[in-house]
Formats: structure tokens, C-alpha cells, sequence
């Protein structure tokens, strides 16, 4: 996760009346963690086969919870990334695609978790007792949390991703309005000393004060040209 790369792992969980059986697909499902989850929670394995699946459930759901706190932290640094003083636009841009991406698979994998608990809960399925009704409804609103949670970053990461290509016109505008600048106030010599070295008589014409004139007009309009783009902020 610290990359902004989404990590998951699958579990497949068989219910019957009297057992809970599951098949882990992959490596990645820390079913140590899952064992303490349910050794915490002991107290709630007199409730039969239902609370064992909560456990594995509650587990699966804070996982979930887990993996949205570490993207969230990670966009909060990508904010703080984006306004920063240097530009990073490369970088922003990378992580930006990698925490969207990330989002829109763990969104994949949160949401059908609503159907899921949702179907547990009903009467005619039977695996939730009453004793349990609590426990599944608040895992119901932990799912429901999370749900939001995931959406809410989806559209945070692409108000960034906006953000940055605004900033970066910004830039470039200041930056087009500077070598704007500088080519006008640079014009002003080459305009004053190409009209001085004209081929044809003038005011000044081979005398010492052509040379002060013409030396006067450069220093003149270039300052006052920069002093104008400066006003305008332009430089």
C-alpha cells in the first residue's frame, strides 16, 4: 500500500447449519489474523455458526476499513504534494493514477459486501440469531461507511487530477506572460540600434550625440518597460 498499489487477498466460506468451512484462494488472506480475530471475540462462539461468521466478516470489513485509511492518508499527502512549492507534476500525476486505480478495485470489492450482510440479516436465510442482530447491523453500517468512504476519495483523487492541470495552465501562463516581457523589453535595443544603423542620414548622424541619444532611448523604454510589467506583475 505504500505505493499507492492495492493489495488483496480472496477467501470462499461454506455455511451450513452446524459448520463454517473456508477456502483461502491465495496467499495474501492473513488467516493468522483471522484466527485472533475470532480468539478476541471467543464469548460470541456460543451463538452457534452465526458468530462465527461475523468474525470472518467483521475481519474482512476492517480490512476493508484498513486499506481506505491508507489511501486516504496518501491522497492527504498528495494534496500537500500538489500545492507545494517546487512543482511535482510527474509525481502527481503517477500517484494520482495509482491511488484512482487502487480506489476503483477496492471499490469492486467493498461494495457487493452491502448485499452480502444485507442477505445474512434476513429472517428466511436463519444464520443471524437474535442475540447477533446488533452485532450484524453495526457491520452493516461499518460496510455502508466504508462504501462512502471509497467514493468520496474516487472523486477527491479526481478533483486532484483537475487541480494539477489547472495549476499547471496557471503556470504556464506566468510563464508565457515573463518571455513575453522579456522579448518586449529585449525588442527595444535591437529596434533603437537597428534604426541608428540605417544606412541613410539621421539626427546624429557620425556625431557623438546619435551614440547618447540612441543610448538614452535603450535605457529610457527598456525601464520603463520593466517597470510597467512589474506593476502588472507581469515579471
Amino acid at each position: 500500500m505504500g505505493s499507492g498499489e492495492l493489495v488483496t487477498g480472496e477467501i470462499a466460506a461454506f455455511v451450513t447449519s452446524t459448520a463454517l468451512v473456508t477456502v483461502r484462494k491465495d496467499k495474501n488472506f492473513p488467516i493468522d489474523g483471522l484466527i485472533a480475530h475470532l480468539d478476541e471475540n471467543a464469548e460470541l462462539t456460543l451463538h452457534g455458526i452465526g458468530a462465527l461468521l461475523y468474525g470472518l466478516l467483521d475481519f474482512v470489513v476492517d480490512g476493508q476499513f484498513d486499506a481506505v485509511q491508507t489511501l486516504d492518508d496518501q491522497i492527504e499527502s498528495l494534496e500537500d504534494l500538489l500545492f507545494d512549492d517546487h512543482p511535482h507534476d510527474h509525481d502527481v500525476q503517477r500517484r494520482s493514477y495509482a491511488l484512482r486505480k487502487s480506489l476503483v478495485h477496492l471499490r469492486r470489492v467493498v461494495l457487493p459486501m452491502r448485499e452480502v450482510v444485507n442477505t445474512l440479516m434476513r429472517r428466511d436465510v436463519g444464520l443471524v440469531p437474535p442475540e447477533l442482530v446488533a452485532y450484524y447491523q453495526d457491520l452493516y453500517d461499518h460496510v455502508l461507511r466504508a462504501t462512502e468512504w471509497t467514493e468520496s476519495l474516487r472523486d477527491l483523487v479526481s478533483t486532484i487530477v483537475e487541480t494539477n492541470l489547472t495549476i499547471q495552465g496557471n503556470r504556464l501562463n506566468i510563464i508565457t506572460k515573463k518571455v513575453t516581457s522579456w522579448a518586449a523589453i529585449i525588442a527595444v535595443p535591437t529596434a533603437v540600434t537597428g534604426f541608428y544603423g540605417q544606412n541613410l542620414p539621421y539626427p546624429g548622424f557620425s556625431h557623438t550625440s546619435g551614440f547618447i541619444t540612441s543610448t538614452l532611448l535603450i535605457v529610457v523604454l527598456s525601464s520603463a518597460l520593466y517597470v510597467t510589467f512589474r506593476k502588472n506583475d507581469w515579471l
